[in-house]
């Protein structure tokens, strides 16, 4: 708290004068130690004065509003330093102001841009899942189809088994049949070679043996025309085994071929999962980078509030601050208008200078008319 300055009540003197002791006491009104002319204080000086201003019918009026306008002076001159004080600290809480509006608007212009970057990932991550569906909706159509060909294939495998079946079945009917027509070839054979024994045996039963002979000719030949259509019963049903054997070589290569469909439609089926999975990876990624710049976004708005509590917290002070400049201008306009009004008083109210100079150099010289 600023003591009150107490100067020398002469005044043409006006020094500061010192506080009283730590005793207290009445304060000074005059200097000790400062002498004028003829050796006088300040005080005999004061008292000198107010005598020539008595003498020429002026109060101490005159000399009070003097005093005034100095000590309102004194007082302007107090109060400049802390106004100039208060307009810096004022330059300074705008200019800091200023850098908070410019940092706030940056962190909200940075959070937009991270909020649109999200919004453009999110986006991508979207359209690279749906690709990815419709890429794992084409492989499950493919594989629905390669798997209809693989059951078709399959079935026409089963279908040409059969065949095979059937005709491996005729071919052991029709070998069974050649088989039985060469063991009667065979017992004709014996029976001709028994029938030529016979014959060498004995001439004598060569005519029976001859009739005998012939019988067994025409049963030979009977035998024999039943071998070969056994035989061609034989090669036609190798025939149809080997076209049984071709169909299930065709069959087997179809089910091959089928099978391989089937195993490039699981690798397609793979290879869409593998693209599905890695689209959901994209979008967890893109999720986890929307969770991140939501939560820039956020963290963005939390710095803006606080920008904005900032700025209005230094705008409160600015405005008390410009309140407090304003009053203080107020005061000063209020302290310069009561000078000003002083200074007309003291003007209309001096006497004329010549004769105020005549007395006060009589009071000083110490006539007492």
């Amino acid at each position: 708290m600023n003591e009150t300055v107490v100067r020398c009540g002469y005044s043409r003197c006006r020094t500061e004068l010192p506080p009283p002791g730590p005793q207290g006491g009445r304060p000074r009104a005059f200097c000790r130690d400062t002498h004028w002319e003829g050796g006088r204080t300040c005080a005999q000086m004061a008292r000198a004065e107010r005598d020539a201003l008595g003498a020429l019918g002026l109060d101490a009026g005159g000399t009070a509003f003097a005093l005034d306008a100095d000590r309102l002076r004194e007082h302007v001159e107090t109060v400049r330093a802390p106004v100039a004080a208060l307009l810096g600290a004022l330059d300074a809480v705008t200019a800091r102001l200023g850098e908070v509006e410019t940092r706030a608007v940056a962190a909200v212009e940075e959070a937009h841009r991270r909020a649109a970057d999200a919004e453009a990932a999110r986006v991508r991550a979207q359209e690279e899942q749906e690709r990815a569906q419709a890429d794992a909706r084409a492989a499950r159509a493919e594989a629905e189809r390669a798997g209809q060909e693989r059951a078709t294939a399959v079935a026409r495998a089963e279908a040409a088994a059969l065949q095979a079946l059937e005709a491996t079945e005729a071919l052991g009917a029709a070998r069974q049949v050649a088989e039985q027509a060469v063991a009667d070839a065979e017992r004709a054979d014996r029976e001709r070679a028994q029938a030529q024994a016979a014959a060498a045996d004995g001439e004598r039963r060569a005519e029976a043996a001859q009739a005998t002979a012939t019988a067994a000719r025409a049963r030979a030949d009977e035998l024999r025309a039943e071998r070969d259509a056994a035989t061609t019963a034989a090669e036609t049903a190798c025939a149809a085994a080997a076209r049984a054997e071709a169909d299930a070589a065709a069959a087997r290569a179809a089910a091959e071929r089928a099978t391989a469909e089937r195993d490039g439609a699981v690798a397609e089926r793979d290879g869409a999962l593998a693209d599905r999975d890695a689209a959901r990876e994209a979008v967890d990624r893109a999720s986890r980078e929307r969770d991140e710049a939501r939560t820039d976004a956020e963290r963005a708005a939390r710095d803006r509030d606080d920008a904005r509590a900032a700025v209005e917290r230094l705008t409160r002070e600015r405005d008390d601050s410009r309140a407090a400049a304003t009053r203080t201008a107020e005061e000063a306009a209020g302290l310069r208008a009561d000078l000003d009004r002083a200074r007309a008083d003291l003007a209309r109210r001096a006497p004329d200078p010549a004769q105020l100079r005549a007395v006060l150099a009589a009071a000083l010289a110490g006539d007492p008319h």
